[in-house]
């Protein structure tokens, strides 16, 4: 098993990283020539600020057969992730079982297909009635904090300001998600959002030209969630991005 395993550190990171700064990731061949590891780390790094490398020693290790918890799945292979008793190792772990990191999983692309998906734990998790608050308490933050200028949806499809992008046009960009994880550093959000222990204070001279909006990360990833269930705009011909 460890012979299939390649260390690919200087492969996602042209500067040294301390090992006490990054967690280490075991990862089949299959997995790392896909070219998957280099669009969900990064992401799993901007959300959390823990750094996770392709490393053959591990201690994590990402699996094509038990033991462990079923991640994803591609080419007809169930990936399992293998970790310790670590607080920053379950928290990789429930990223990637989170509705952000399931998504962020099913937007990976490969030569226009889609090679993995995580909608196989969606349905396990199915079996169990369970009540989705996540998503929910994401609908409620997308209509308070951005219905005041974008159509979140058909309860305020009047109310949006037209220059504003609605949430089914931004459904429809292949980088939706990055859009919506970085939006407080995108003009014009950043002189009025306020993202909890994340952005500095408001400069007392420059006060926010509207009421501001106050969040968390946790309020963004349930925003996201609930946008992932988001009809995406059919707008005709494929979008040219700027």
């Amino acid at each position: 098993m460890r012979a299939l395993l390649l260390c690919l550190t200087l492969l996602l990171s042209s500067s040294p990283v301390a090992a006490q700064d990054s967690l280490g990731l075991a990862v089949p061949i299959t997995v790392v020539d896909s070219g998957l590891l280099k669009h969900i780390l990064p992401r799993f790094s901007l959300k959390t600020s823990i750094r996770v490398t392709p490393d053959a020693s591990g201690p994590m290790l990402l699996a094509p057969t038990p033991p462990g918890v079923p991640v994803f799945q591609g080419d007809g292979v169930t990936y399992h992730l293998r970790i310790a008793d670590d607080p920053r190792q379950q928290r990789f772990l429930d990223w990637l079982l989170s509705d952000t990191g399931k998504t962020t999983i099913e937007s990976f692309q490969r030569d226009g297909a889609h090679p993995f998906s995580a909608q196989f734990a969606v349905t396990e998790a199915a079996k169990a009635p369970v009540v989705d608050g996540y998503t929910t308490r994401g609908a409620e933050l997308s209509r308070l904090h951005c219905g005041r200028c974008h159509v979140v949806g058909p309860e305020n499809r009047m109310n949006g300001l037209g220059s504003t992008p609605s949430f089914a046009v931004l459904r429809s960009l292949p980088d939706w998600i990055e859009r919506f994880e970085q939006f407080f550093i995108r003009n014009p959000h950043g002189a009025f959002t306020q993202i909890i222990d994340v952005t500095p204070p408001f400069d007392p001279e420059r006060p926010p030209p509207i009421v501001p909006v106050e969040m968390t990360i946790d309020d963004i990833d349930a925003i996201i969630a609930h946008v992932a269930r988001t009809r995406a705009a059919d707008l005709g011909a494929p979008l040219a991005l700027q």
